[in-house]
């Protein structure tokens, strides 16, 4: 069978080597065009780029894959099937409708769960249990295609969205390369989505949706740390300066002995030690336990605070003053 492979960014690196290395005839990668990054401009290929040419895969980089001269091009591929993981680019019903066994997509969620982008980060949190990977056959909606197959993959207490990333990424890889044979072969059951999502559509993630609002609870924000680590990270401002925030956790009443937070506004230092800075929440404390200050290395707080004094009563705000 013919496999025209569609994909961008690393989560769509292991399910291409997972081919490969099945020993699948790939007769065409497709990935984004080279992006400029640095000082420098440097144009660098995209991470399934990069595996493709491991491999000897032919790689095209169409700026939009609805334009007709490539749409020429994958016909003359003939694929059998083509399989998409975080592409990238909206796939036209033209192509959709080309090979014989359809279009296939590997989606990081439990579908109908976490339709759209980021599904991984949103997970983490959200505070789900579990998260995994759907295998669907593609149509014109967003993510609503009839579901093949699924694998379920536990969230761990500490879990970020970059480890999420990786165990979905791994996952993916192992479920396409279980699935694609029940495909080829009729056995495949094809599961249609109901037209609701039990959850809500997962945007795009953005470096805003990073600021810590310390309205919200203590529990809300440590989910939001980790879901948004490594990218864009959770921050917030201190002396007209951003802080990002790598690692938190919520204090236990051990932490607070004798001390009188009830009153303290959000937002607000009750408490500085080694473990963390201590900050006031609409419920419960979060304790900053790793930072990293504008223009400065990521550290510790015990390290952090022995080079920059943080008084207890200072506040934290959401915006640069």
């Amino acid at each position: 069978m013919k496999i025209v492979y569609m994909g961008t960014p690393d989560f769509a690196v292991n399910p291409l080597r997972a081919l490969a290395e099945a020993g699948y005839e790939v007769a065409g990668v497709v990935t984004q065009p080279d992006k400029p990054k640095g000082r420098g401009k440097t144009m660098l290929p995209t991470p399934v780029k990069e595996e493709a040419i491991r491999h000897g895969f032919d790689v095209y980089q169409p700026v939009k894959v609805r334009e007709p001269e490539f749409q020429e091009t994958l016909k003359a591929l003939n694929p059998d099937i083509i399989v998409v993981a975080a592409f990238g680019q909206i796939i036209p019903k033209s192509i959709l409708e080309l090979p014989k066994y359809g279009c296939i997509n590997i989606h990081a969620s439990l579908l109908p769960k976490y339709r759209g982008a980021a599904p991984i980060q949103q997970a983490v949190i959200d505070g789900e249990k579990e998260s995994g990977v759907t295998i669907m056959r593609m149509g014109t909606g967003l993510d609503t295609g009839d579901m093949i197959s699924k694998i379920v993959v536990p969230l761990a207490a500490d879990e970020t969205g970059g480890s999420l990333f990786d165990k979905l990424a791994e996952a993916g890889a192992k479920l396409l390369i279980e699935t694609l044979p029940r495909i080829f072969d009729g056995t495949a059951v094809y599961e249609k989505q109901p037209e609701e999502s039990p959850t809500p559509y997962a945007g795009m993630i953005t470096k805003q949706m990073g600021l810590m609002n310390f309205q919200k609870s203590a529990v809300e924000l440590e989910r939001l740390v980790r879901g948004l680590n490594p990218w864009p990270s959770a921050f917030t401002f201190w002396n007209g300066k951003t802080l990002k925030v790598w690692e938190s956790f919520v204090a236990g009443s051990e932490d607070l002995e004798n001390l009188e937070v009830q009153s303290a506004e959000p937002g607000t230092v009750v408490k500085t030690d080694k473990k963390g800075i201590y900050v006031a929440c609409s419920e419960g404390i979060l304790v900053l336990s790793q930072v990293q200050l504008e223009g400065k290395k990521r550290m510790d707080a015990d390290a952090f605070l022995r080079g920059c004094h943080i008084e207890t009563g200072s506040r934290f705000t959401d915006k640069k003053e």
